[in-house]
C-alpha cells in the first residue's frame, strides 16, 4: 500500500470512528443494529492473525541469519519492555495521588467477583509456566492463546536457521507465505473504515442511551480522567522514547495511527496485530524488529493494562478510605508490572489481573464493582496504548538492529 493510500485509508478510519460515535450517541441501542458490520472486520483480522503471527516470528529468526544474535535482540525487547512497563505503573500512582478520585466514593452494595476470584486461586506460578508450553498447538490456536505459538515459532525458526542450505526451501516458503499474509491484510484494510463504523456504533449503543452512559461516567468521572490523563502521558513518553531512543521522525506516529485507531475500535491488541506489523513495515522497520518484536508484544507488553491497573488498585483503596503507604505502592509497582505480562492465556485477562493486584496489597475485591461500569470504555484507550508501545519498541529494537548487525 503506498503513502497516498495510507494517507487516504486513515483519514477514511477517523471519519468512521466519528460516525460510530455520532450514530451510537443520538440512536442509542438502535444502534446495535451495525454493529455486525463490526464483528465481520473484526473476525476478519482475527482469522488472519494465526498463520500472519507464525509465519512472521519464523522469518523475523531466520532473517537474523546467526542466531546467536537472537539472544541481544531478546534482550533489548525484554528490557525494553520492563523499563515502559515500570513508567507506565509510576505514572498511573502518580496520576491517582494527584487527583485522588477515589475520595468520597460510595461502596455501598458492592459483590465479591468470585467467578473471576476462582480463576486467579486456580492459577499459580507453575500453571502460569505451563500454560507457555502447549500440548495442543492446533488447540492454542483455535483459543487465539498466542504464547505458545510464539514459542513454538522461535524453536522453528532457530531450527531451520540452524540447518543451514537445507533449511532455505522452509525458510523461503514461509517468507513467501508472510509476504501472501500481508497482502491479505492490505486488502482487508479497505474494509476498516466501515468495520470500525459499525465497532464503535455497536459499542455506544449497546451502553444504552445517551443518559445511561453519561450517568456511568460521571459516578467515577474522576477515575476516567485519571487512567485518561495517565495514558495521555505516557503516551508522550513513548512518543520521547520514539524520538531520542529510537531516533525515528513524528512521521513514524501519523503512519502507525491507522493501527492505533483500529486498537482503539477493536479494544484488541492481538486482532490488529496484522495491521501494526503491515504500518511497521511501510515505516522502513526492519524485519528482523517487527516480525519478532511485535507479536511478542501483542502478548507481554501491556503498558496501559499496567498503568490502568495501577490507577485502579489506588482508586479502590481511596474509595474505602484505606491509606496505602510508599511500601505498599511499591508492591503495586511490582505485582501490576508482572501481571502486565503475564496476562497472555487468562480469560478475562484485564479484570483477573486486577484481582492478582488486589489480593497482593490486600485491598477489597469488592472494588472492582467501582470499575465495571467504564471497564470497556477505558479498555479501547489502555489497548491503543499497549499497541502504541509495542510499535515504539519495534523501533528501539530496529536502530539496535541497524547499529549492531
Amino acid at each position: 500500500m503506498n503513502s497516498r493510500h495510507s494517507l487516504w485509508l486513515l483519514m477514511f478510519i477517523i471519519v468512521g470512528v466519528f460516525a460510530g460515535l455520532f450514530v451510537g450517541w443520538y440512536w442509542g441501542a438502535a444502534a446495535t443494529s451495525v454493529a455486525w458490520l463490526g464483528k465481520l472486520f473484526l473476525n476478519t483480522l482475527s482469522m488472519l492473525v494465526i498463520p500472519l503471527l507464525v509465519s512472521a516470528v519464523i522469518t523475523g529468526v531466520t532473517s537474523i541469519g546467526d542466531v546467536r544474535h537472537l539472544g541481544n535482540i531478546s534482550a533489548v525487547t525484554i528490557g525494553y519492555y520492563l523499563i515502559t512497563v515500570v513508567i507506565a505503573v509510576l505514572i498511573g500512582l502518580f496520576m491517582v495521588n494527584l487527583i485522588q478520585p477515589g475520595v468520597g466514593i460510595s461502596t455501598e452494595g458492592l459483590e465479591r467477583p468470585d467467578d473471576l476470584v476462582q480463576i486467579v486461586e486456580e492459577r499459580g506460578i507453575g500453571d502460569i509456566l505451563l500454560a507457555m508450553i502447549a500440548p495442543n498447538l492446533i488447540q492454542a490456536a483455535a483459543t487465539t492463546n498466542l504464547l505458545p505459538l510464539i514459542i513454538w515459532s522461535v524453536a522453528f525458526g532457530i531450527a531451520i536457521a540452524s540447518l543451514g542450505e537445507r533449511g532455505r526451501p522452509a525458510a523461503q516458503f514461509f517468507e513467501s507465505f508472510n509476504e501472501g499474509m500481508m497482502l491479505l491484510v492490505s486488502w482487508v484494510m479497505y474494509f476498516a473504515p466501515i468495520g470500525v463504523f459499525g465497532l464503535i456504533a455497536g459499542m455506544f449503543g449497546a451502553a444504552g442511551s445517551t443518559e445511561a452512559f453519561v450517568e456511568k461516567i460521571s459516578a467515577v468521572g474522576l477515575h476516567v480522567v485519571t487512567v485518561l490523563s495517565g495514558l495521555g502521558v505516557h503516551f508522550v513518553v513513548l512518543i520521547l522514547i520514539m524520538l531520542f531512543v529510537a531516533r525515528q521522525p513524528l512521521s513514524y506516529l501519523v503512519n502507525m495511527l491507522r493501527a492505533i485507531v483500529t486498537a482503539f475500535a477493536t479494544a484488541s491488541s492481538t486482532a490488529t496485530l496484522p495491521l501494526t506489523i503491515q504500518c511497521a513495515k511501510e515505516s522502513g522497520i526492519d524485519e528482523r524488529a517487527r516480525r519478532f518484536v511485535l507479536p511478542l508484544g501483542s502478548t507481554v507488553n501491556m503498558d496501559g493494562t499496567a498503568l490502568y491497573e495501577a490507577a485502579a488498585a489506588m482508586f479502590i483503596a481511596q474509595a474505602y478510605d484505606l491509606q496505602l503507604g510508599l511500601g505498599q505502592q511499591a508492591i503495586i509497582v511490582v505485582t501490576a508490572t508482572l501481571a502486565a505480562i503475564g496476562a497472555a492465556g487468562i480469560p478475562q485477562a484485564g479484570l483477573v489481573t486486577m484481582i492478582i493486584v488486589l489480593q497482593v496489597v490486600g485491598l477489597p475485591l469488592e472494588g472492582i464493582g467501582l470499575l465495571l461500569a467504564v471497564d470497556w470504555f477505558l479498555d479501547r484507550f489502555r489497548t491503543a496504548t499497549n499497541v502504541w508501545g509495542d510499535a515504539v519498541g519495534a523501533a528501539v529494537v530496529d536502530r539496535y538492529v541497524e547499529k549492531k548487525f
